[in-house]
C-alpha cells in the first residue's frame, strides 16, 4: 500500500458540488445506512460523504470520522456545523499508527472506506482495526479509484479484509471505482 496521503488543500476540490455528478453521496450510501446506526468513516476529507451520512443516521445515530490531517477535520467540522449536523459527528484527528478506535470495540454498524485504503500504510492493519470496532455482521463499503488503484492492488485489499474476517457479499457499481461490500463474519 502507499504511504501517500491526499494533501489537505485538495479537500476543497473533493467537496465541490460538481462532484455529485460523479456520485451522489446520499444515493450511494442509502442502501447501507439507517437511522440510529454508528458509522465509521476513515479519511473523510472535508465531509463529502460525512454530512450525508450524518443525515442518514439521524439524531439517534453517530458518525465517527477519523483523519490524520487536522485541517481536514477542521474543514469537516465547519461544514457540518453549517449543515446543522455537527452534533451527530465525532470528528477525530488520529495518528498514522492507529485510528484510535478502542472506545468503539464492537459498536460500529457500517464503515465507509471510500478512496482511502490505498493511502493507509498497511491494509491488513486497517481492516483489523475496522473488524475490532465492528459489530458482528457489520458492513463495509470499500471503494477505490480505478485511476489510482490497480485491480491487483484492490484484490490484495480484499484479501487483507478476508484475513480480518470480512467476506465479500456484493460488488456495487460505483462510477470509476473498484467496489465491494463486505460483511464481518
Amino acid at each position: 500500500m502507499s504511504n501517500h496521503v491526499c494533501p489537505w488543500w485538495l479537500g476543497y476540490l473533493q467537496i465541490i458540488p460538481f462532484r455529485r455528478w460523479q456520485y451522489d453521496p446520499t444515493e450511494t450510501l442509502r442502501p447501507y445506512v439507517r437511522e440510529g446506526m454508528t458509522v465509521l468513516e476513515p479519511g473523510p476529507g472535508m465531509g463529502f460523504f460525512t454530512i450525508p451520512l450524518a443525515r442518514l443516521v439521524g439524531a439517534s445515530g453517530r458518525v465517527v470520522a477519523v483523519d490524520l490531517q487536522p485541517k481536514m477535520i477542521a474543514g469537516l467540522k465547519r461544514r457540518a456545523a453549517k449543515a446543522g449536523v455537527l452534533d451527530r459527528i465525532d470528528a477525530r484527528v488520529v495518528s498514522a499508527d492507529t485510528m484510535g478506535l478502542d472506545d468503539l470495540a464492537g459498536k460500529v454498524d457500517f464503515t465507509l472506506a471510500f478512496a482511502m485504503v490505498h493511502e493507509f500504510p498497511d491494509a491488513q492493519r486497517f481492516f483489523t482495526e475496522v473488524a475490532r470496532a465492528s459489530k458482528p455482521a457489520a458492513a463495509v463499503l470499500l471503494a477505490e479509484p480505478r485511476g489510482h488503484v490497480k485491480e491487483s492492488n484492490f484484490e490484495a485489499e480484499l484479501a487483507s479484509a478476508a484475513t480480518a474476517q470480512f467476506e465479500g457479499i456484493a460488488h456495487p457499481v460505483i462510477r470509476r471505482s473498484h467496489a465491494a461490500v463486505l460483511r464481518k463474519k
